[in-house]
């Protein structure tokens, strides 16, 4: 009896609704839009247990990994600028040198981090473009790969 009220909490797999009931049903077919990360997609449920099976809006998710991407390349941009602006102030401010040269320091691995994450998101979107084409039956032919 003590296993059976043994419940596993995990840092961050917590579950609120571990102490309610879970209800099986089955049902035909049933296609319905839910919400999905701030975007929509078609969602379709069927058979006993009622499973989920969805499909995203492969557009809609490229063009938000665009617009993180975009994000990404600002944030590299700003922070390099200001990696030089510091660069600067430690030549131009002799009595302050050793901190404007930490804050430069820190300003270029910020950049370079930012760069990371828009490279990462230039294949988040590249990812969904092509979920996007296989979704709408196109075919990619590999000739030399």
């Amino acid at each position: 009896m003590a296993e059976e009220n043994h419940h596993h909490h995990h840092l961050f797999h917590h579950n609120k609704d571990e102490d309610k009931p879970v209800e099986t049903v089955y049902s035909e077919t049933t296609t319905g839009y839910a919400a999905t990360d701030g975007g929509y997609s078609e969602s379709t449920t069927e058979g006993y247990g009622a499973t989920t099976i969805s499909t995203n809006d492969y557009r809609k998710e490229e063009k938000h990994h665009k617009h993180l991407e975009h994000l990404g390349e600002l944030g590299a941009a700003a922070t390099g600028a200001y990696a030089l602006h510091e660069k600067h102030e430690a030549k131009k401010d002799p009595e302050h040198a050793h901190r404007h040269k930490i804050e430069e320091e820190v300003a270029a691995a910020v950049a370079v981090g930012s760069g990371g994450y828009a490279f990462h998101e230039h294949h988040e979107k590249k990812e969904a473009k092509k979920e996007d084409e296989e979704a709408h039956g196109k075919k990619h032919h590999h000739l030399f790969g």
